[in-house]
Parts: structure tokens; sequence; C-alpha cells
């Protein structure tokens, strides 16, 4: 069996459609954060299956070769630096509200203003 780009887009679209439902429906705020990392791979793996059915651009040096654009690996990349940022201060912002609220439900969170 051949696995096209069609495939790599329904898996992505399954997982971002899974990330989605836990960050919606589930009142756990750790829960919500990693559907939300979840979701983010999604777009990785479409960021790497496209870049993947990308044409290869023929080199200026040596004619014969060709090289492949890395334009989903660096945006890849950066998605990845930013998942992790939002992790640290996810966490940061869970244990605050834990240590104030001994919870980690989101419906407790509305009691936070004012």
């Amino acid at each position: 069996m051949i696995i096209h780009l069609g495939h790599y887009l329904a898996l992505s679209c399954v997982l971002f459609s899974i990330g989605a439902a836990g960050f919606l429906f589930r009142r756990n705020v750790l829960i919500s954060l990693m559907s939300i990392e979840l979701m983010m791979n999604a777009v990785n793996l479409t960021f790497i299956a496209a870049n993947r059915w990308q044409p290869a651009v023929a080199s200026g040096d040596v004619p014969s070769v060709a090289t492949i654009p890395l334009h989903g690996h660096i945006f890849t990349f950066f998605v990845i630096a930013v998942a992790a940022a939002e992790a640290a201060v996810g966490l940061a912002i869970v244990l605050a509200f834990y240590r104030l609220r001994k919870t980690v439900r989101t419906d407790a969170a509305d009691m936070l203003r004012g």
C-alpha cells in the first residue's frame, strides 16, 4: 500500500479533531494543555507532510543535484519552540491556580475575577 499526502492529512485531521474535542469538552486544565499540544502536533504533521510532497528544486551549484525545500521543517521547528514555551508558562499558571484554589478544574477559574 502506498501512503499518499491524503493519508497524512487525514491523520492530521483526526489528531486535530481529538485535540479540539479534548479542549472543548474536558474540564481539567492539564487535559486542556495536552489537547493544545496534540493540536500543535497535528499541525506539525501537516507541515512535514506538505513539505515531503513539495517538488525538489534544482541546485544552482551542481546541475544534477536537486535540493528539497525545508520550509515545512523550519515551520515545525518554530511550532515546537512555541509549544515548549506554552507548556512552561501554562504549567506555571496551573501550579499558581492550584495553590490558590486547590483544584485544576476550569469551572473554578471564573472565580478569579475581581
